[in-house]
């Protein structure tokens, strides 16, 4: 059960993503914007939605548009929905469409342009990183919740959602890390 799902909300959510759908619609007030996702794609069913709103947390906002990009193609280089995604393109495609935030190009200067944070203190929005290459800081995605995240992981894959305790991604985790733009929200989150 992840950390930011009470156990009540857990159980009667049914798992991880219908979790995720409560949990967003819990700080959002009555939006649900997640879960309208996921009900549209038939992976919930209609009591997961609520009536939509204009006021919600930006990583809300942040999450449910790096989520619509499930799917799209993963292209070396790329940066566009339309042609495909590498790792950092699809973070900053992500960042600057929702949140109008410039991030750097490459995942390890995404990394330098951030605030490194404990893997306990992630919240949806933050980056991961990951090493893929040999290096460090050589992929990167969006954390969700419940120890998940989004990304655009290899040539032939698309844009999808893992868990970050399989064996793979633990094996490679290098870092947490928050932009900026979304400290302040991050901290109401874990109370701070």
């Amino acid at each position: 059960m992840p950390m930011f799902c009470s156990a009540r909300r857990w159980a009667a959510a049914g798992g991880w993503a219908a979790c995720l759908c409560a949990t967003v619609a819990a700080w959002a007030g009555p939006v649900d914007p997640v879960g309208d996702f996921l009900f549209t794609r038939g992976l919930v069913d209609g009591a997961m939605r609520t009536e939509p709103t204009t006021s919600r947390p930006p990583m809300s906002d942040l999450v449910v548009h790096a989520i619509g990009f499930v799917g799209t193609p993963y292209r070396l280089g790329g940066s566009h929905v339309e042609s495909g995604f590498d790792c950092s393109g699809f973070v900053q495609t992500a960042y600057r469409q929702t949140l109008g935030v410039a991030l750097p190009r490459r995942a390890a200067e995404q990394a330098e342009a951030t605030q490194t944070i404990d893997h306990t203190d992630l919240v949806p929005g933050d980056l991961v990183f990951f090493n893929t290459l040999g290096q460090a800081f050589s992929h990167v995605g969006i954390y969700v919740g419940g120890d998940r995240f989004i990304h655009s992981p290899r040539s032939g894959a698309q844009v999808r959602l893992e868990n970050m305790k399989e064996a793979y991604w633990r094996a490679r985790f290098t870092g947490a890390r928050r932009v900026e733009a979304l400290a302040a929200g991050a901290s109401a989150l874990l109370g701070r």
